[in-house]
């Protein structure tokens, strides 16, 4: 089996796909399925690998990624038989029309889409009228064709049905590489943790706002805001915490490989109020390195609780405070306990070789027929 996946990026290290798709494919290679990973150099990058293929980018905005050799390359493969499924993954520039333009020129082959949560409500208003321009011209009809589309969440699929889609979608998670487990702890103090990008997208002035109400009952704990500035909201994250005179509060770049790993472990908590999420890998990394999570039901984490590895909330300050004072107020052994069962969790269902074994059998079912594999939804 032949599968070329194709991303826009693969450079930024803070964005989800940057792993996941990754990771992805790398898995799939390790049940046989021969792959190739199609992506744009944006700039001169240290990532290689056998089966990643880089396209310089053309003429146009930089925004849009055009890359006529990405396009004439994947003509090529698709002319000459070198593939039979083709699955794109994420919205809203060429590399992901690029797909949808191949499998309608050679309809023998297969194509999936993974909107990677570029079809929530929030994404789609975001630019919305340059999305929508484009959506019409050029992503909406390079997507209608596609055989089956990738889903990681419920909150996904109801997005992709809203776009009136009746195609098949795969609903299967990411996958997380499940560290050893080693708690840490740098400072006296106990560490809540919000890493990710610093985008209005992600909630970080919520939980400003949060920090500002609890800060002085919880004298033993200090906020870490870790991540790279996204559109400039740093600066506006900046002037918010020096407004409301922000105590033990701390403000880094964004890490990454190991020491990001030790960001998770040396925190005692992990907090996301996001505003809207496919999948939130940052959750899933804090739970592989044992920390338990604070998550809005904007992402899709509800059965946080029920697993007994955190909590799934509102959106809104009022409803972060409530469950902040909750959380903060249990005793380090709790917190270390919760952190265990959102390791085990993890082992159980989302380890990369379940994940790539499970869209091995779906790429099989969209070439060969047959019963559809249990996770994919056909109504």
């Amino acid at each position: 089996m032949r599968v070329i996946h194709v991303v826009p990026s693969v450079d930024n290290q803070a964005s989800g796909p940057s792993y996941s798709v990754v990771r992805l494919c790398e898995s799939l290679i390790e049940t046989g399925a021969d792959v190739r990973l199609a992506a744009l150099e944006w700039s001169p990058s240290t990532r290689s690998a056998p089966y990643l293929m880089s396209f310089p980018l053309g003429m146009g905005p930089r925004r849009l990624g055009r890359s006529p050799e990405m396009y004439r390359w994947l003509v090529d493969q698709a002319g000459s038989r070198r593939f039979d499924v083709i699955h794109n993954h994420s919205l809203w520039m060429m590399p992901n029309v690029y797909p949808g333009r191949v499998c309608q020129r050679f309809s023998n082959r297969r194509l999936m889409v993974s909107p990677r949560g570029t079809l929530s409500d929030w994404a789609r208003s975001f630019h919305g009228l340059r999305k929508t321009v484009f959506w019409r011209l050029q992503q909406g009809p390079a997507v209608r064709g596609a055989a089956c589309f990738h889903g990681t969440s419920e909150r996904e699929y109801q997005d992709i049905r809203k776009r009136g889609f009746v195609q098949p979608i795969c609903m299967l998670p990411n996958g997380i590489d499940v560290p050893p487990l080693l708690k840490t702890s740098a400072s006296d103090r106990h560490r809540l943790l919000f890493l990710g990008r610093v985008h209005p997208i992600k909630g970080v002035t919520t939980l400003l706002h949060a920090w500002g109400v609890i800060q002085h009952r919880f004298r033993d704990w200090e906020l870490h805001i870790v991540g790279p500035d996204d559109n400039g909201h740093l600066a506006e994250v900046r002037a918010l915490a020096a407004h409301l005179k922000l105590d033990r509060f701390v403000l880094s770049g964004p890490l990454y490989g190991a020491k990001k790993l030790n960001a998770y472990r040396e925190a005692a908590l992990f907090v996301l109020p996001t505003l809207s999420e496919n999948f939130a890998m940052t959750v899933a990394e804090a739970l592989a390195a044992g920390t338990p999570a604070v998550v809005t039901v904007a992402a899709p984490w509800s059965r946080l609780r029920g697993e007994g590895a955190g909590w799934s909330i509102e959106l809104g300050v009022d409803p972060l405070v409530a469950c902040l004072e909750e959380a903060l107020s249990s005793s380090p052994g709790q917190l270390a306990q919760m952190g265990q069962a959102g390791r085990r969790w993890m082992l159980k269902e989302f380890t990369w070789r379940r994940i790539g074994e499970q869209f091995a059998m779906t790429y099989r079912w969209l070439l060969e027929g047959g019963d559809a594999p249990a996770w994919v939804r056909m109504n």
